[in-house]
């Protein structure tokens, strides 16, 4: 009786334990921790979520939007043997930037049946010092608040910086409204500037915008996010914004009355010329000359230039070729060049007059009308001399000698009979010539193989694969395009991994692949931006081996060209 009463005292005592077991094993402690527990405004920091299991269940972080801007989330799995005992965790690093100043709190978080405990974080007022005395300030500008369909809008950013900055980023501004093209006036510009007694270096940059259609366009404020080093110490990453800014489209005006077909030609200023591959003063019938007419425009893109029609010209035969179309860029904005150019053959010879040409276009500045005209001239085109034929003379005889044919004899040769019999000779040796060339080819010629890419191309293709699969969000296929373009970069050296690679490549592209090293690898990890990778891949530089140990501290491009 008492050893039954033992045994089940045992039963009893191991159902209890197995119990124990599973409901530590279903239970996750959860804990929260930042990254510093005081910070500005408008700085950012780091929340890290951590259970002591692998599990599927996610963390709610709807309760952090009330008091919290969320940003990038990415997540960690860790497995460790420690004595034997595996242990698994799952951490999840979620960037908070706060709503208001203040001691706010963290919420619970809440995962599976488990919560956290609450957080509290300080919050401080941001420098609000005014332009020329902050350390880091945004200032943004347009050139008009009222503008023309397809007319230039230059919108300018400046960045002002009096300390050293981190990871510098320049976001660009959202554009809404009426449909907008938008061009990069230029390389960025970088200088230096004092105001206040305080030293700034500042980085320009100029963007081109032209309205396609009437209305009114806002452009957000142009966002600058950098980590601030001040007094020995890295903040977290700071967002500055410029102001925000509205411009009204107007629509195009009528046509002038003297040219009710005119394009459309929006500028601040047009000019038009020729040149003439020979003097035309010396033209030769039947020989041609090339004219070459070119219209520039100061406020358009090339694209935008109308084409100039060549004049019917009696006398004159005209052929016009492809068009040259280029720019360049001067202190107020795009200058489009358009050059067209035209074969021109005479056919009779005289004086023959061209008449002038006129292209209306619309003045931004003074709102009216113009025309830029190119003279008419007069040109002289030389005829050509008919070749005067002599044939042999004959010597006088004394006598000649006179065979008379009777007109009802008939003739023994027929006219035309020698000449079918050489046309007919010639295609027998034509015949002759194509059966031999048919029998002495190589029919056992293998065909060509199709010749390799040029390198450079090759690499194109792989950052065009890398920018698409970064906005996929695809960081595996990132890693690989890129992998394959450094092999091609230094087929000696290539580097093994986007961590060595980073140290090869200029700013921001290195900063956006240290962060997705640590992403896919590092323990740290850190949030990871696909559409700033992609962004920082249309431009970048190749550091040469005495610059791969620093850190790049140069913007990045706001709109790079393809």
């Amino acid at each position: 009786m008492v050893k039954k009463g033992n045994t089940l005292l045992r039963d009893a005592a191991l159902a209890l334990f197995v119990c124990l077991l599973a409901t530590s094993a279903a239970t996750a402690a959860v804990t929260v921790r930042v990254d510093r527990p005081s910070v500005d405004l408008n700085e950012s920091f780091l929340l890290e979520i951590v259970v002591d299991t692998d599990i599927d269940a996610e963390p709610d972080l709807t309760v952090l939007e009330d008091e919290f801007y969320v940003g990038q989330i990415s997540q960690l799995s860790n497995t460790s043997i420690f004595s034997g005992e595996i242990r698994r965790s799952r951490t999840w690093s979620i960037a908070l930037m706060p709503k208001s100043t203040g001691e706010q709190q963290i919420p619970p978080i809440t995962i599976g049946t488990e919560q956290s405990k609450p957080l509290k974080i300080v919050v401080n007022e941001p420098s609000n010092e005014p332009p020329g005395e902050a350390d880091v300030f945004v200032t943004s500008e347009v050139d008009q608040g009222e503008a023309f369909v397809q007319a230039q809008i230059l919108y300018r950013i400046k960045v002002y910086r009096a300390v050293a900055t981190r990871q510098p980023a320049l976001r660009e501004p959202t554009i809404s409204g009426a449909e907008v093209l938008v061009e990069l006036a230029g390389e960025e510009r970088s200088y230096e500037a004092i105001l206040n007694g305080k030293a700034y270096n500042v980085v320009e940059r100029v963007i081109a915008i032209y309205p396609q259609e009437s209305g009114e366009i806002s452009i957000s404020p142009a966002r600058f996010e950098a980590r601030v080093l001040r007094g020995g110490r890295i903040t977290g990453r700071k967002v500055f914004e410029s102001d925000a800014h509205t411009v009204t489209v107007l629509p195009i005006p009528p046509a002038p009355a003297d040219y009710p077909d005119a394009a459309w030609l929006p500028a601040r200023d047009v000019t038009i010329s020729e040149e003439w591959s020979r003097d035309p003063d010396r033209m030769t019938a039947g020989e041609p000359v090339t004219r070459h007419v070119t219209l520039s425009a100061l406020g358009q893109i090339e694209t935008q230039i109308p084409a100039i029609e060549p004049p019917e010209v009696a006398g004159l035969n005209v052929y016009a070729d492809k068009p040259e179309l280029r720019r360049s860029i001067e202190a107020d904005g795009i200058r489009g060049i358009r050059k067209d150019q035209y074969a021109i053959i005479g056919v009779d010879g005289g004086v023959i007059e061209l008449p002038e040409l006129a292209i209306p276009w619309w003045d931004i500045e003074a709102g009216d009308w113009r025309v830029a005209t190119l003279p008419a001239r007069t040109i002289t085109v030389k005829a050509l001399d008919e070749p005067v034929v002599t044939g042999p003379v004959a010597e006088p005889v004394a006598e000649e000698l006179v065979l008379a044919v009777p007109e009802d004899e008939p003739q023994l040769m027929p006219d035309g009979f020698w000449r079918r019999v050489s046309q007919l000779l010639a295609g027998i040796w034509l015949l002759t010539v194509f059966a031999w060339w048919w029998t002495s080819r190589d029919t056992r010629r293998e065909p060509k193989e199709p010749q390799p890419l040029p390198i450079y191309k090759q690499q194109a293709r792989f950052l065009k694969t890398a920018r698409k699969a970064a906005l996929a969000g695809d960081g595996a296929a990132v890693r690989s395009a890129l992998l394959e373009w450094a092999r091609l970069q230094w087929p000696g050296d290539a580097p093994r991994s986007i961590g060595g690679l980073s140290r090869r490549v200029s700013a921001p592209l290195s900063d956006e692949l240290r962060r997705l090293s640590q992403v896919s690898y590092g323990p740290g990890s850190r949030d990871w931006d696909g559409t700033a990778l992609a962004a920082s891949l249309r431009s970048f530089a190749v550091l040469d081996a005495g610059d791969r140990s620093g850190e790049s501290d140069l913007l990045p491009p706001l709109a790079p060209a393809s």
